[in-house]
């Protein structure tokens, strides 16, 4: 079983709670308008972050889904208060009721009734609102760990778009720094055949060059604004105001080390945590079953206010009132096994959530082991493209002056060029791929929280 067969096995258990409350209704939000939203002045990470946390419709929904968990579990446990109940009726006879009375036919009862009622019920043993009352803080845990899943995985999604963005403005600026040397090469390269040093070849494989470089920097261009938009998306941002991203390279630099050495506990795993109370209430669910052995007990009263008249006009000239109160036994003695089935099908359901437990325990050893060894392999690969960078930059000086005073042909020029754009795209490609595989091994370690 893979990673995403159990996400979607845990998304699936969600639905044997039913019995208790429906938990994950979908929210009506109140209509708000995109330009109505307030924008950021600092789009640093973790702004960015916070915005989409308060302004993502899925994670409003899910905290409005919370309301709602509390408001079923308030309508379940009122069950628990006295249930106060008035009824009235007014009726008037065109023909009297016939009665045989030792063989004598008479007519009974009057032309006009009322009646007003007063009754009360007390639930004293009910299975249904004993599980409520047992299940209602787990239930609210379920609700909020449902909140808090989203909030973490909007919090990667997020965190992966923006350096997607930087990673993209980064490429810009070095097509931009490649089309100022390209302009640059190709009036030297003009100059050298007007000198009659070389051959218009060389000018004309600049322009070829200069115009690649323009084609990438507008593809570039559009795609930097399809990011963008996405980015805006899950922020729940504005689409017609600017986010323009507030970002330190150096400090990025900086923030890609970690330890390696960490161990993974399960507990930090919001999946675990989930898994957990949901085998919580299926326990609760077995509990359920087994009560419906016992009786279901309450107690009642009511008081009668009753009115007799024939003439209308005289019907609430006097009442005839009658009270009572009582308690309520019931049971159901034989259901064809129905009960003992329902606890065997609640002890298998918990022994598969302890099996679901165990699964994603070794699914997320897994999935660390996985992201670990991929952050070590980026880690690698960014320092050696980095001294790449280096090394690729300092031959394109060295080739440039050479060419400028005949020594090396611009063929060479070209490879240099080529060269640094490449080491300087493949750095900052490394540089993206590091910080994503460090959000895959905090997600892994459960160290992401919101």
């Amino acid at each position: 079983m893979d990673y995403q067969k159990i996400k979607k096995k845990l998304k699936r258990n969600k639905t044997l709670l039913i019995f208790i409350v429906t938990l994950f209704g979908r929210g009506i939000l109140n209509a708000q308008t995109n330009d109505s939203l307030p924008t950021l002045q600092e789009a640093t990470l973790q702004n960015c972050i916070q915005y989409a946390i308060q302004h993502n419709p899925d994670i409003q929904n899910a905290k409005i889904n919370q309301d709602i968990t509390e408001t079923i579990i308030k309508s379940k446990l009122a069950d628990w208060y006295p249930q106060v109940n008035f009824s009235y009726n007014l009726q008037h006879n065109f023909q009297l009721p016939t009665l045989n009375f030792n063989g004598n036919i008479t007519h009974t009862g009057t032309e006009n009734t009322s009646g007003a009622s007063f009754g009360v019920t007390q639930n004293i043993f009910n299975r249904d609102v004993l599980l409520a009352s047992r299940t209602s803080k787990d239930v609210r845990l379920a609700a909020t760990e449902n909140t808090k899943e989203q909030k973490i995985n909007l919090a990667v999604e997020v965190s992966k778009a923006f350096y997607d963005i930087i990673l993209t403005v980064q490429q810009l600026r070095v097509i931009e720094e490649d089309i100022v040397r390209t302009n640059q090469s190709l009036k030297d390269a003009y100059y050298q055949y007007q000198a009659g040093i070389v051959d218009k070849t060389d000018y004309k494989r600049a322009t070829i060059a200069l115009n690649n470089a323009k084609a990438q920097q507008k593809s570039g261009e559009e795609s930097l604004k399809a990011k963008n938009a996405a980015l805006k998306a899950l922020m729940g941002y504005p689409d017609t105001r600017l986010l323009d991203l507030a970002y330190d390279t150096t400090e990025m630099e900086r923030e890609i080390y970690f330890d390696t050495t960490k161990i993974v506990d399960y507990n930090n795993r919001i999946e675990i945590q989930q898994l957990e109370t949901q085998k919580k209430l299926q326990e609760y669910n077995l509990q359920y079953y087994k009560w419906s052995f016992l009786p279901d007990v309450s107690a009642f009263g009511n008081y009668n206010l009753n009115f007799l008249n024939n003439q209308f006009s005289k019907l609430y000239a006097q009442s005839y009132p009658n009270s009572y109160a009582g308690i309520t036994l019931s049971i159901p003695i034989f259901q064809g096994g129905k009960r003992i089935q329902q606890i065997k099908q609640a002890q298998y359901q918990i022994v598969q959530a302890s099996n679901d437990i165990r699964s994603y325990e070794n699914m997320i050893n897994t999935q660390y082991e996985n992201a670990l060894a991929s952050y070590k392999s980026n880690l690698y690969n960014y320092l050696s493209l980095k001294e790449n960078l280096s090394l690729a930059s300092e031959v394109y000086d060295v080739i440039q002056l050479q060419y400028r005073s005949g020594v090396k042909a611009y063929l060479d020029v070209i490879t240099a060029e080529s060269d640094l754009r490449t080491a300087q795209i493949n750095y900052y490609n490394a540089l993206y791929q590091l910080l994503s595989s460090k959000i895959d091994v905090a997600q892994a370690l459960g160290t992401i929280n919101y």
